[in-house]
């Protein structure tokens, strides 16, 4: 090697020219926390009614049942993983059912 340019290793370990950015990370709350990450939910066969849902019962009622629909299902598959034996795949289940509630247009 090139007593000069010196190795690769110790060229890698230099000091940045610039400074790291330093923005501090943004607080979630927990209603942001129940939004789809922050990713637009995808139009599905299902998105049309529930946009209809949306304009007959009003945003607010409709979150309500869409609230009511979902503890419902997180229950009976917490019920049934109980029932089956294999209550540790709960939340894998859970997450799961809403990816496929996403992919089907639910969540718009």
């Amino acid at each position: 090697m090139d007593s000069q340019t010196g190795s690769a290793f110790l060229v890698s370990q230099r000091a940045r020219a610039y400074d790291a950015p330093t923005s501090a990370a943004p607080v979630r709350t927990g209603v942001s926390s129940l939004s789809m990450g922050g990713k637009k939910a995808k139009f599905g066969i299902f998105s049309p009614a529930v946009y209809g849902a949306k304009i007959v019962l009003g945003t607010d009622k409709l979150n309500k049942l869409r609230g009511k629909g979902i503890s419902l299902h997180s229950s009976t598959i917490g019920d049934f993983c109980q029932w089956a034996g294999a209550y540790h795949l709960r939340t894998k289940l859970i997450k799961k059912a809403k990816t496929n509630g996403d992919i089907l247009g639910f969540l718009v």
